[in-house]
């Protein structure tokens, strides 16, 4: 039986997959992604999934958790599978070499499908292959990847499929990513039961990555709400008395429930959540201190260093200073 253009398909036949390991990336997204084709084949009883493991330089690769994993050797060991799957996380714009995303060109079209998992999709993007496709990377990065990559149609789902290309924003949409293509080769019985077996639910493609902005149902829904309202509006901060006006509250009623299940004010519980993030943006990005204090509701760079300084016991400039 010939193969289908598609490896979401319905198939019999063993499927190959390459998982190209950057430096940096976290060991639960390589777990996401294999784990669920290892449980497959054991329910199976037999070997419908094989995979191997490459690295930039063929060596092993230094996962952010400080274990290396070992690898089958370079990229080029890759040839021969049916796909290609790009993990990647923390400094993919430094890993991801310009001879790495050369390579990445040249062997593209080689595989029937490419895949990339976190920052796996700004790798691929990179390499200059995901233009006209829809595609996806973990949501902190949503805005900036679209940004920079105008040509691709971003969008902020858990998994997004496009042609013979697929991205999926994390480890948890990894695994949703892995079962559908368990479903659409093998069926939802066995989906369903590997899922079981990681005692998980599958989520579809379009679902929003940021679910666990629900509120949480431990938290008195009226606290969940204006924690909601924080994380939303990190750029253009509300005050106490304006979020406990659109919540129906007094700011007194407020402040006891923030108190009560927090122990903090919501003013300082806000400020945690804005610092966390110019934290992030510091580490994760080159943007100037003067964007990411914008990015973050500060007034400007100065207000932003003095509030981390506080906060952190350290300045910005010594955070970027040791990446």
């Amino acid at each position: 039986m010939a193969k289908s253009a598609t490896i979401f398909a319905a198939s019999q036949q063993v499927l190959t997959l390459a998982l190209l390991v950057l430096p940096q990336a976290s060991i639960l997204e390589v777990a996401a992604t294999l784990d669920p084709l290892r449980a497959a084949n054991r329910h199976l009883g037999r070997e419908a999934y094989r995979w191997r493991v490459v690295s930039p330089d063929g060596g092993p690769v230094p996962l952010t958790c400080g274990i290396e994993l070992p690898s089958s050797g370079p990229l080029a060991a890759a040839e021969g599978a049916d796909g290609l799957i790009v993990i990647a996380g923390y400094r993919q714009s430094e890993v991801a070499t310009k001879p790495l995303l050369r390579d990445l060109r040249r062997l593209a079209p080689r595989f029937r499908a490419l895949g990339g998992i976190d920052a796996g999709g700004w790798v691929l993007a990179r390499a200059g292959l995901l233009a006209g496709q829809r595609a996806t990377v973990h949501w902190e990065d949503l805005e900036d990847f679209a940004t920079h990559h105008p040509e691709i149609d971003v969008v902020p789902d858990r998994f997004a499929l496009s042609d013979r290309f697929f991205t999926a924003g994390g480890a948890a949409p990894a695994t949703d990513l892995m079962l559908h293509l368990i479903r659409s080769r093998q069926g939802a019985a066995l989906a369903h039961q590997v899922a079981a077996s990681f005692v998980t639910t599958p989520r579809p493609a379009a679902e929003p990555q940021i679910t666990a902005r629900r509120p949480d149902p431990r938290l008195d829904p009226r606290l969940a709400q204006a924690i909601a309202r924080m994380e939303a509006r990190l750029d253009a901060p509300e005050t106490a008395a304006q979020i406990a006006a659109a919540l129906h509250l007094s700011p007194r009623r407020l402040e006891q429930l923030f108190r009560a299940e927090l122990g903090l004010s919501p003013a300082a519980h806000a400020l945690g959540l804005r610092l966390q993030a110019a934290r992030r943006l510091l580490t994760d990005t080159r943007h100037p201190l003067a964007e990411i204090a914008l990015r973050t509701g500060f007034s400007s760079a100065a207000t932003l260093t003095r509030a981390f300084t506080r906060r952190f016991g350290a300045p910005p400039s010594t955070l970027r200073k040791t990446r």
